[in-house]
């Protein structure tokens, strides 16, 4: 990314002005086209840690649903020695939990009776 652009984005309020931060953003997106490549699509990559479908964990109150896991800690990993940023096993843990790859609504959870 050109010094410009990364100037302009140290300036811009709407976002974190942390320039490594923004660094990592954009070698993420270069990362992340890579890892497309590879798999044909980031899903199908991200899916394969935990066999395609969710996990369930069906825990009985907050204090019971973890910061990282077993597999948080071997994808965070695998994303770093594929060089991503910043992709530390409690990050990925909440976008795993985010994008419907770890359910943890607790039992009287709304969303958990629907289901």
């Amino acid at each position: 990314m050109r010094i410009k652009k990364i100037e302009e984005l140290m300036q811009n309020s709407g976002i974190i002005r942390n320039r490594l931060k923004i660094l990592a953003t954009v070698n993420n997106a270069q990362k992340f086209m890579e890892v497309r490549k590879e798999f044909g699509t980031f899903s199908k990559y991200i899916w394969g840690f935990v066999g395609g479908e969710p996990i369930d964990n069906r825990p009985k109150s907050l204090k019971d649903v973890p910061a990282t896991t077993e597999i948080s800690d071997i994808l965070s990993k695998d994303l770093k020695k594929r060089g991503f940023k910043f992709m530390g096993s409690t990050v990925v843990y909440a976008h795993m939990q985010a994008t419907g790859m770890v359910n943890d609504h607790i039992e009287n959870c709304f969303l958990r009776l629907q289901s």
